[in-house]
């Protein structure tokens, strides 16, 4: 391994976070546009269809929540030992989130299959509805593996300070859906089952590639382990980091139930102005790529001044962001959920979540990258228990009192977001100041 190529404790901050964060947001770019092809061919099929996938959407983002999880924790682990010049360590971290990776994807499918039509039913699909979500997870949860995997490799690739590689799978997984959707779905006529199958095959193939690309820089191939004390070393990074993903998902769930009391073209609505607000907000997640990575490799070479750097300097590229895209989010959403559909339910309520939701999009980038440097230094209680407020107890109980109790309408939903996270911001940016500042005097 070529350690000059990986070692972020030297050199601009600057330069790095450009280096890391273009290839990682254009990659996250590329794979939201994937997502968004699933729906736009779902729209295709039918307006069922597409309510039908944007509710399994959200099912499957639990999926997510153990990917990310595990990128997270692989990382977290890995990133000090590069910055300290333990990169013999690397292979043997690998192979122990590999085995951690086998035992989350095969708990996760089983109660998925388990849980999904209670899940389906609980945000509010209707009869005609429910089968095409659940055909969708059916095919998506049996590919469990080759989502964690992806995630697992992606994330220690990204503590080496290669976000190139992923970046490359991602772009070619958005053509490849864009060619496998159509054959699957209409040329051998499966359906919403032709959406998922596609999915599970590019995702696998992903994997492949990415611990192809991790043997050529450890020197091996990776292989499950089971050794007890690094996975509980592991396990204190990747199960705050998965909670804190799924209290994120479970926020969504609350917010798509309380949507669904409106019926479930609001629930598409919501779901399609979600993931162009993620397509926004994919720079700011390209940045938070950046910044973790940097921040783990200076925080194992106990380089805490360049962890502050590299913080503080996020938050200031990461408020140009914001001053382009808010402006975006305003006035182009009519325009931009029109791509997706013609139902006036749809577009009006996609458009009325992007226009509300401009308001936070700074927060969102404070938050992103709060988390992102706690994580990095071995810190990631704070943001689950932060996560646990913002997004479950705090939502619930207002949306409860606002729709259920006082019958204010869906609009009211979207303002309890992003007030909630306008707070939320706050405290992690407080809280992420006076950890890196007591881990400068204790250290001095």
């Amino acid at each position: 391994m070529n350690q000059a190529d990986n070692q972020l404790t030297n050199g601009s901050i600057y330069k790095h976070l450009a280096r890391l964060s273009v290839p990682a947001a254009m990659g996250m770019i590329f794979n939201t546009l994937y997502n968004l092809t699933d729906f736009w061919f779902a729209g295709l099929l039918h307006d069922d269809a597409l309510a039908g996938v944007s509710i399994a959407g959200s099912v499957f983002f639990i999926l997510l929540a153990i990917g990310i999880g595990v990128q997270t924790g692989a990382s977290a682990v890995i990133a000090p030992e590069v910055g300290a010049g333990r990169e013999d360590q690397v292979g043997t971290w690998v192979d122990q989130a590999f085995g951690v990776c086998i035992v989350f994807s095969v708990i996760t499918m089983l109660l998925g299959w388990l849980y999904a039509d209670t899940l389906v039913n609980f945000l509010g699909a209707e009869a005609h509805i429910a089968p095409l979500a659940n055909e969708y997870l059916d095919i998506t949860l049996a590919g469990t593996v080759t989502f964690v995997l992806s995630f697992m490799a992606a994330g220690a690739l990204m503590a080496l300070g290669d976000t190139k590689s992923n970046r490359n799978v991602l772009v070619v997984g958005f053509f490849a859906n864009f060619a496998l959707n159509p054959l699957l779905t209409f040329g051998l006529g499966l359906g919403v089952t032709g959406l998922a199958l596609a999915t599970v095959i590019i995702k696998a193939a992903s994997a492949l590639y990415l611990f192809w690309i991790i043997r050529h820089r450890v020197g091996q191939w990776a292989r499950p382990a089971f050794n007890i004390q690094r996975w509980i070393t592991l396990l204190r990074q990747i199960l705050p980091a998965s909670m804190n993903m799924l209290t994120i998902i479970l926020g969504g769930f609350i917010s798509i139930s309380y949507i669904g009391r409106f019926g479930s073209e609001h629930i598409a609505g919501y779901a399609v102005g979600l993931r162009l607000e993620q397509v926004l907000l994919l720079p700011a997640l390209g940045l938070n790529t950046a910044v973790m990575a940097i921040a783990g490799q200076n925080y194992g070479a106990g380089l805490n001044d360049r962890v502050q750097e590299a913080y503080f300097k996020g938050l200031k590229i990461g408020l140009i962001m914001a001053a382009v895209s808010i402006p975006i989010m305003f006035f182009l959403s009519p325009a931009m959920m029109g791509f997706f559909t013609d139902n006036d339910t749809i577009k009006g309520t996609g458009a009325a979540y992007l226009k509300v939701d401009a308001l936070a999009f700074y927060a969102y980038v404070v938050l992103f990258l709060s988390v992102a440097v706690l994580q990095a230094i071995q810190r990631p209680l704070f943001p689950m228990l932060l996560g646990i407020a913002r997004q479950l107890l705090v939502p619930a109980i207002i949306n409860y009192v606002l729709i259920v109790l006082w019958g204010y309408p869906m609009l009211w939903i979207f303002y309890t977001i992003i007030s909630v996270v306008i707070i939320a911001a706050f405290i992690a940016n407080w809280y992420t100041r006076k950890t890196l500042k007591s881990i400068a005097s204790y250290q001095r």
